[in-house]
């Protein structure tokens, strides 16, 4: 479990300045390497083993601890995100706008960057209703992207997550995303791919990585056709990877011992507690 986005993320990190848009691509090449992605997602997924109560406090811990110690990440952290982290006093002055959070002077500063998105695969396997998935997802994305559209693209992947991992159909994931978030899922990635570019919004971004899962026939399918659409792809394909885990069940046995060749041995160890 979530071990989906962090291949998404790996294979996609060399992608995300210079996009393929092709499907025919080596599945690891000897550049990938897991970006800030995987590193705030194995975050959440403790902070969810770590805190029952799932409180601000202790994922500001988990988000703040976890990317202390992998401070350079291929790619790099998104710059509201890094500041949040490393630097919170230089939070934009609209900001202020938002009261603290913590005792650290770390606030939300209204973000609509895809980063709740795609840490947020873990709450889509933590829970055993819809409302508290969407509930936690929501809370897992107001510490640092509190603009409706963050909040937005965390729950509907969070959503997409339960859903699949439930046994529903493509189709009603589908009417269910659109009718809850307003998500346009109608295109194909044939659609979508000639004309599109790097997006790092939440509403430039799943949509995107949703039809890759839809149009896709099994696990690796679905990476390839994240890949192959560009934008934000690390980003982009680690939200798909979540999803097409989540619905085929099963992961090719070489891809997940070649992904558990590349990540530290902390990852695993972590992974491992949330999946019990």
């Amino acid at each position: 479990m979530i071990l989906g986005s962090v291949i998404g993320d790996t294979v996609g990190s060399i992608y995300e300045f210079h996009n393929h848009k092709s499907v025919d691509f080596p599945l690891f090449a000897p550049e990938c390497e897991f970006t800030d992605d995987s590193i705030v997602t194995v975050a959440v997924a403790k902070w969810l083993v770590v805190d029952k109560q799932h409180t601000f406090e202790k994922l500001e811990e988990c988000l703040v601890d976890m990317c202390t110690r992998y401070p350079d990440p291929m790619g790099a952290y998104g710059g509201g995100f890094e500041r949040w982290v490393f630097h919170p006093e230089q939070l934009h002055t609209y900001d202020e706008k938002f009261p603290s959070k913590s005792p650290s002077g770390r606030h939300p500063y209204n973000s609509w960057g895809n980063g709740s998105a795609m840490r947020v695969s873990a709450v889509g396997w933590a829970f055993d209703t819809l409302q508290e998935t969407l509930e936690i997802a929501k809370r897992s994305a107001e510490i640092t992207h509190n603009h409706p559209e963050g909040i937005k693209g965390a729950q509907a992947t969070a959503a997409a997550i339960f859903l699949a991992r439930t046994g529903k159909s493509k189709q009603e994931i589908k009417d269910y995303i659109t009718q809850t978030f307003g998500y346009d899922l109608t295109r194909t990635c044939d659609d979508i791919r000639p004309k599109y570019h790097f997006d790092g919004s939440c509403q430039g971004t799943v949509p995107e990585a949703m039809t890759a899962f839809f149009d896709s026939t099994d696990f690796e399918s679905a990476i390839r056709l994240g890949v192959s659409l560009g934008g934000d792809t690390d980003t982009l394909v680690c939200i798909t990877g979540g999803i097409a885990e989540a619905f085929y069940k099963k992961i090719p046995q070489a891809i997940t011992d070649k992904i558990l060749s590349m990540i530290p041995q902390e990852f695993k160890d972590i992974l491992g507690e949330f999946n019990k």
